[in-house]
């Protein structure tokens, strides 16, 4: 596997195409705003002016875009990946999106002779970054198994979850956590400051003991800073817990921290604060 045709190049593709191509892997790209891809074109990566150019003629095509509305725009229709790219092609759907569409963009695939995986990424742009994402693939084992190497030039931990669609629900599972992570700590500072005490010295406290997490240790930092550029936009955020909402709910499962939490985000995006990073939750308290 050599060829590689990487649509969406933001604040997540842009450095995973980049880890990529320093692996040494032929990367075209495509972006509906081409600024966003100038600094790959600079380091080498191709251009292609559209969806169908960046399919055709790869040996695999990773998306990592949007929403689900923007993902079915991608991979169906004439222009899609799907009808243009070759039989034994790899695809890999990257975006967070809805499991239901992982299933019919799989279906679709195999079909056509295309091997599709869902591969949804928690690690934020730092683990894309550094080249240390956490990769859930869902799918056939055998297609896993052939774009195995092509994940580990982006990511550390990769991990088969199963069928079709496996990745994308247990991407699920990964946003309902870090919703209640972030509310919880977001509570504990504002009671912290409230309480009189060295919030800065409280969080290193806790942060060694049963209440420490990768979330506290990265937003906390920022918030203290008054660090609220995006890590992770909250409008994706807002995105994701949408569809972890509606997926609980097609299973039966009521998840109310998860809802209290999406309510608190959209109370901010309304009040304009939706390309702020996660960590701005702690605004909804007044911080």
């Amino acid at each position: 596997m050599k060829k590689i045709g990487f649509i969406g190049t933001g604040i997540m593709g842009e450095p995973m195409a980049r880890n990529l191509m320093k692996a040494g892997y032929e990367v075209a790209v495509y972006n509906r705003t081409k600024a966003k891809a100038d600094r790959l074109l600079e380091e080498g990566a191709e251009w292609c002016g559209t969806v169908k150019e960046c399919a055709a003629g790869r040996d695999m095509v990773i998306t990592i875009i949007g929403s689900p509305k923007d993902v079915e725009e991608v991979y169906f229709g004439p222009e899609g990946v799907l009808e243009n790219a070759a039989p034994g092609t790899y695809l890999a759907d990257m975006t967070t999106t809805s499991p239901k569409l992982a299933v019919r963009i799989y279906e679709e695939a195999r079909k056509r002779g295309l091997h599709a995986l869902d591969a949804p990424v928690t690690g934020g742009d730092r683990g894309a970054k550094d080249g240390t994402l956490t990769i859930l693939a869902g799918g056939d084992k055998e297609s896993f198994d052939a774009c195995r190497p092509v994940f580990e030039k982006m990511g550390k931990t990769i991990v088969y979850e199963g069928k079709a669609g496996n990745g994308q629900h247990t991407k699920m599972c990964n946003q309902i956590a870090v919703a209640g992570t972030l509310a919880g700590i977001a509570e504990a500072m504002v009671y912290g400051k409230n309480a009189g005490l060295d919030v800065s010295l409280m969080i290193d406290t806790i942060s060694t003991g049963a209440a420490g997490s990768v979330q506290m240790n990265i937003q906390a930092p920022k918030i203290l800073a008054g660090d609220y550029g995006p890590g992770f936009f909250i409008k994706h955020f807002i995105k994701d817990m949408g569809l972890a909402d509606e997926e609980s709910r097609a299973v039966g499962v009521d998840l109310r921290v998860l809802e209290t939490v999406l309510d608190m985000y959209k109370d901010l995006a309304e009040k304009g604060m939706e390309e702020e990073g996660m960590q701005a939750l702690v605004k909804y308290y007044n911080w």
